[in-house]
């Protein structure tokens, strides 16, 4: 009955369209005053406690890292070095717009600054070689999703911030299903090309390509401080995430000089907002799950589910088409922290691994980005190549059908997910 009030309270705050994060704030209180004799006090003491985590810290160093990365000119070059690899086959923009977003994802963490980053010049680029405006942008907006599945991933430390798992671990875990990801976007996209003869690039000499490989060294050379420090222990994921900041500052400012100084204190302040937001969500989806799990909500979920019958199959089933409902209406980050406190308890009495969930959740959000009516992906997709909401929808359609594919892969067969992290010895 209680878990009935306080998702009732939820859904009708929301619904006036209110804020997630207040929404989740005032269900909390409301139920605390009105059903409990919780003193209020605990609230303010929780709101503190609940985000003094060290691995918290790396969420705003990853969002600085991103924003420095994006004008620092460093996606210009990755671009640039995708189609020098990919452009002489057919759909050769569009194959190097995937090949650009898996290598921004590597260095930004986030799926709206992949799209800004690589549609900003590659959009206009593939219209003016002769691609369709539907083409460019659905492939640009689908494939910018790998940057919160291809390590560094904000809605990954999420994900480990609400369910005690190991970020490094989960980290490598999204190593192999990204680069399968791409692989299968890069195909449909080939296939697509080749179908409707869509123009490709003269090809490069093997010069042309060092030197666009030499010329991007700088934005590349993050995936090995990122990675290769996480895996060899040199430094935390959120000692990790300030490295990267710092080194992508020095790279935007000092190597490239993409980035002028007067524009720094702007990017500090549009990476403060940001980090602002996505904290206060994280605080009060804190207090939720403290209260959820004070009226053992989830305990007397993953009872019924048990008593039920329902085993690890169904339920996997179940929580995809859970989290691609909630995908359509809500932001990743949100999803995950009204989520993960609920399905981590009965995926854990199911047995299944932590870090698989993790992964398999994760795609769910990637998904997420690109379905309308609150996709983020096509609304950046949407702002850049100026087609309406209905038109991005469309034009993203067979990169989302792939990734359904993809989800399915995912949720039923764990060795794709934990081979790496279980060779390094992370698990």
């Amino acid at each position: 009955m209680n878990a009935i009030i306080i998702f009732a309270l939820l859904t009708a705050l929301m619904i006036t369209g209110m804020p997630v994060s207040i929404s989740l704030g005032l269900t909390v209180l409301t139920f605390l005053f009105a059903f409990t004799q919780v003193p209020i006090e605990s609230v303010a003491l929780k709101l503190f406690t609940g985000i003094e985590k060290f691995e918290i810290m790396a969420i705003p160093f990853f969002i600085l890292a991103g924003n420095f990365l994006t004008h620092g000119g460093v996606a210009k070059r990755m671009i640039r070095f995708a189609t020098s690899l990919v452009g002489h086959w057919p759909g050769g923009l569009g194959l190097g717009a995937v090949v650009a977003c898996a290598l921004f994802a590597a260095i930004s963490g986030s799926s709206p600054a992949t799209v800004v980053a690589v549609g900003s010049i590659l959009i206009p680029a593939m219209v003016k070689a002769g691609y369709p405006l539907r083409f460019g942008a659905g492939v640009v907006a689908s494939a910018g999703g790998l940057g919160i599945l291809i390590p560094p991933s904000i809605v990954m430390v999420m994900y480990a911030v609400s369910t005690n798992s190991s970020i490094g671990a989960l980290f490598m875990a999204g190593v192999v299903p990204g680069l399968v990801l791409a692989f299968m976007l890069g195909l449909t996209t080939f296939y697509r090309a080749w179908k409707y003869k869509y123009p490709k690039e003269r090809r490069a000499t093997w010069g042309e390509r060092w030197t666009a490989f030499r010329e991007s060294i700088w934005g590349l050379a993050l995936i090995i401080v990122v990675m290769g420090g996480i895996y060899s222990g040199l430094f935390t994921p959120t000692e990790a995430a300030a490295m990267s900041a710092v080194y992508a500052f020095v790279v935007a400012v000092f190597v490239y000089k993409d980035l002028k100084f007067k524009d720094v204190p702007k990017t500090l302040l549009a990476s403060a907002n940001m980090s602002a937001m996505l904290l206060y969500i994280i605080t009060n989806a804190i207090l939720f799950s403290f209260l959820l799990t004070h009226e053992n909500v989830p305990q007397a979920i993953s009872e019924w589910l048990l008593s039920n019958g329902l085993g690890v199959v169904a339920f996997l089933l179940a929580v995809n088409l859970l989290l691609l409902v909630m995908g359509n209406f809500m932001e990743p980050s949100s999803i995950i922290l009204i989520t993960a406190p609920i399905l981590f308890p009965i995926a854990m009495k199911l047995g299944i691994d932590p870090i698989h969930f993790g992964v398999m959740i994760t795609v769910n959000m990637e998904i997420g980005m690109i379905t309308p009516p609150v996709g983020l992906n096509l609304y950046v997709a949407s702002g850049i190549s100026k087609l309406g909401l209905s038109e991005m929808t469309v034009a993203v359609w067979p990169w989302l059908a792939t990734m359904l594919v993809f989800l399915m892969l995912i949720t039923y067969w764990p060795p794709l997910t934990l081979w790496l992290p279980r060779t390094l010895g992370m698990l």
